[in-house]
């Protein structure tokens, strides 16, 4: 699923592998390999970002592509946090706080 909604966005979008793949700075070659379902990315959230989707509908659990006001909500918190010493944080960084935000807000 991930593969072909990939590259659906990317020609909805009218871009190429890669000005998709500068963006998330990688190489193209890189980028081809997730299209063609060969390698998964770890970069969901920030692809889903640049294709201003849901990291769900990336991933084939919803047909959705919007995201919901909690996404969003926290899409502007994240954004707004710094890392240690004034640093950025890092996507990996940035998914596990967004986990553990989703987890202790999903009831709520």
């Amino acid at each position: 699923m991930l593969p072909e909604r990939l590259k659906n966005l990317r020609l909805e979008s009218k871009l190429t592998q890669k000005q998709v793949a500068e963006h998330l700075g990688m190489s193209q070659q890189s980028y081809a390999l997730w299209e063609s379902g060969k390698r998964h990315p770890k970069k969901v959230q920030e692809i889903a970002e640049f294709f201003n989707v849901s990291p769900d509908y990336l991933l084939g659990r919803t047909d959705s592509r919007s995201m919901d006001n909690m996404d969003k909500d926290l899409d502007i918190a994240l954004d707004s946090f710094k890392a240690f010493n004034g640093k950025p944080m890092t996507g990996t960084d940035r998914d596990i706080i967004r986990d553990i935000l989703t987890e202790m807000f999903k009831d709520r």
